[in-house]
């Protein structure tokens, strides 16, 4: 039996095949579509029979979901399940092809448990959540374009026009769109509780909740809320070297983009009309220390946060719990 393990990273993919217990040499790629189909064509040139991933936060589901639709083998395993037979291995060196060895290994030695792909309905609701995303940034690229055609009197009448129209139909097409995610929403029970507690929340409207259903339906159901904040790039990164470098921790911002923008301006409008967040949010500026921004996306972390317990839990949302003035850490 031929079977192949990948150790998923943000940028690049790393290949093992093993053949009968026998590994072969790693191999990179992009973690990118193209990337995809060129490691699926190495596969199936190579007649693997069986593929296993590590649930990596959100970077391996593209590459599976890429698999699945090829037809392949698919299994993705908790990292702590790979932690613990990556112990029992003899090699005691932690790379990307050593990590790849060992889930190549462990495809061969351990039970196959099939893939389940997200539900289609998450998967739908994120394709047309990121068009959204998409539409916007081109609505807001007009707009500056607009903005700067109107500071001089050479531009020709005929092009402010063109822009104004370019921006309504925009808008038409995003109001579109969101309509069609409102039905599809509406179709299933049980997403459309978790929308309503979604718009329960202050600052998040239907526009925001959307964003936010993109990204966070799709994402494994025993992630815990750290993990999520991980996720998002709203993780603190400490830059420390010997005694010398000591900087002040900064967001890592390597993560999901998609779901730091959908958090934006709801904890933007959350410091503004949520008394508690505001409090929370006036702490971190005046007692911390934080600029603005930096404190925005305190808000943001601790808003997912909160997000993660409300859902996990199916409670409604209680901003009391959110900051009290003894508290002292962020």
């Amino acid at each position: 039996m031929k079977t192949a393990g990948i150790d998923v990273s943000h940028k690049t993919v790393t290949l093992v095949i093993s053949r009968e217990g026998q590994t072969g040499k790693p191999r990179e790629f992009n973690n990118t579509p193209h990337g995809h189909v060129a490691l699926i064509n190495r596969l199936r040139k190579a007649q693997v029979s069986r593929v296993c991933l590590e649930a990596t936060g959100l970077y391996y589901l593209e590459l599976a979901l890429a698999l699945d639709d090829a037809g392949l083998d698919v299994m993705v395993i908790n990292p702590k399940a790979a932690k613990r037979f990556a112990e029992a291995m003899p090699s005691r060196t932690k790379t990307d092809a050593v990590d790849a060895t060992v889930l190549a290994q462990f495809a061969l030695r351990m039970p196959f448990t099939p893939w389940q792909r997200p539900d289609a309905f998450a998967l739908a609701i994120r394709a047309c959540a990121r068009r959204i995303a998409a539409l916007n940034k081109l609505r807001t690229q007009t707009k500056n374009q607009l903005h700067a055609a109107q500071q001089t009197a050479t531009t020709p009448d005929f092009l402010i026009a063109d822009l104004q129209q370019s921006i309504a139909q925009l808008d038409a097409h995003i109001e579109h769109l969101r309509q069609q995610v409102l039905a599809l929403i509406a179709v299933n029970e049980e997403l459309q509780h978790t929308f309503d507690r979604l718009v329960s929340v202050t600052g998040i409207a239907a526009a925001s909740a959307i964003q936010l259903l993109g990204e966070l339906l799709v994402l494994p159901e025993n992630m815990r809320a750290k993990q999520w904040g991980a996720l998002a790039g709203l993780d603190p990164r400490q830059h420390q070297s010997g005694s010398s470098v000591n900087k002040k921790p900064r967001l890592s911002k390597a993560g999901n983009r998609y779901l730091r923008v959908a958090l934006y301006m709801p904890a933007l409008s959350a410091t503004r009309h949520d008394p508690n967040v505001r409090a929370y949010y006036q702490h971190l500026i005046e007692t911390r220390g934080l600029k603005k921004i930096q404190a925005v996306c305190a808000v943001m972390r601790k808003l997912l946060h909160a997000i993660h317990a409300m859902l996990k839990n199916r409670t409604p949302f209680d901003s009391s719990r959110f900051f009290t003035p003894t508290e002292t850490a962020a």
